[in-house]
């Protein structure tokens, strides 16, 4: 694992309306129809009960079968903070953002790379990618890459087509022995996810770009804060 500063690795994401996947829920009769906004997965990690373990990676790769030598998510782990011996590390999830504005979307000249209009989740369909890179290049995160096998762009995708299709949590999720993260609707006020974000300071990284990150993090107690 690559020890890295934090300010590297941080600075280095009815009836149904189909014109923009909201859904109208009628009420009581005579009353106005209300709407239901449609999903919005993101995930939170805690910095500050991530112990580095990499139980999540491991899990991710098993579970939507990620071959060596790429990987959907990485643990990065920063310089010690403290002197020996009481030295601690802060950890870092880094891993596609799930923007709400993506670039690596606008990008895609096949629609191959696309927002699932009914979680908000940025996948990409492989039968229609070319492997032309576009996206990897745009991708302010640096998270995209090319799968040796498929020849196809490949990311994290909150295991979509995986554990959440089976009504499970993502892989990572699931194998944290730490509950350092958490996953859910932001919007569904009573989610926890919702919850862990309205009830703690938390921050998303490289949010001038206006991409809307929709992984967040809660931040590390100590050393180097932005």
């Amino acid at each position: 694992m690559t020890a890295c500063s934090r300010r590297n690795f941080v600075s280095g994401m009815g009836a149904l309306i189909l014109t923009t996947g909201t859904s109208v829920k009628l009420s009581a009769q005579g009353e106005k129809p209300t709407e239901i906004a449609p999903k919005r997965y993101a995930m939170v990690h805690d910095e500050t009960s991530c112990i580095g373990c990499t139980a999540c990676m491991d899990a991710c790769r098993e579970v939507n079968q990620v071959p060596e030598g790429v990987s959907r998510l990485e643990i990065l782990r920063s310089e010690p903070y403290g002197e020996f011996p009481n030295q601690e590390y802060e950890f870092f999830r880094q891993s596609c953002q799930h923007c709400t504005n993506a670039p690596c979307v606008s990008v895609c000249p096949t629609g191959a790379s696309f927002i699932d209009p009914e979680t908000g989740i940025v996948d990409v369909n492989k039968d229609l990618c070319v492997g032309c890179q576009y996206c990897v290049a745009v991708c302010p995160y640096r998270v995209r890459f090319i799968h040796p096998i498929h020849k196809t762009a490949d990311k994290c995708n909150f295991c979509r087509d995986t554990n959440l299709a089976k009504g499970k949590q993502p892989a990572c999720v699931e194998a944290c022995p730490t509950k350092a993260l958490t996953f859910g609707d932001m919007n569904d006020p009573t989610s926890a996810v919702a919850k862990k974000v309205r009830n703690n300071p938390v921050y998303r990284t490289k949010v001038a770009l206006g991409t809307e990150p929709n992984l967040y993090h809660i931040p590390f107690a100590r050393g180097e804060h932005r």
